[in-house]
């Protein structure tokens, strides 16, 4: 079954990093997410304790990003969000009697850890800046 932390997460920090210093609320993050705000503040404590965000309390309180949005990689908000390997091996043992079974998971293991690799390179290369620059291209193309 697919996460959405991390999406969710790249939406969190655009929205904010579109807002600039502005402090936003959890609830006014969710309207824009689409989801519920206990969730939103769930990724936002993720994001929290990794030094992306923090949070503004009382009156007129919200979140706010504590980095330059150019400074933000996704592979960080990745880790950040994110507790394990892009793909899994399945859970049982394999049959040690199969030629197959004997050997299926050393050879998914090497293939596996070139994807994540290639996958983790990727996003090393892309910040929230490039993504909020992006989000206002396709903003600009929709409008006809």
């Amino acid at each position: 079954m697919a996460n959405s932390q991390f999406a969710i997460a790249i939406h969190i920090l655009t929205l904010l990093a579109q807002r600039n210093d502005e402090v936003v609320t959890s609830e006014f993050i969710a309207g824009s997410v689409n989801t519920n705000p206990v969730f939103i503040r769930r990724v936002l404590g993720m994001l929290n304790r990794a030094g992306f965000v923090a949070s503004q309390p009382g009156a007129g309180g919200g979140w706010r990003l504590l980095r330059q949005p150019a400074s933000v990689t996704l592979l960080e908000v990745y880790r950040a969000v994110d507790e394990g390997q892009l793909l899994a091996m399945h859970h049982s043992q394999p049959n040690p009697n199969c030629l197959v079974g004997r050997n299926i998971q050393r050879t998914l293991a090497a293939c596996f850890d070139e994807a994540q690799k290639a996958f983790e390179q990727v996003l090393a290369g892309q910040t929230i800046a490039q993504v909020l620059e992006r989000v206002r291209e396709d903003s600009s193309a929709a409008v006809p």
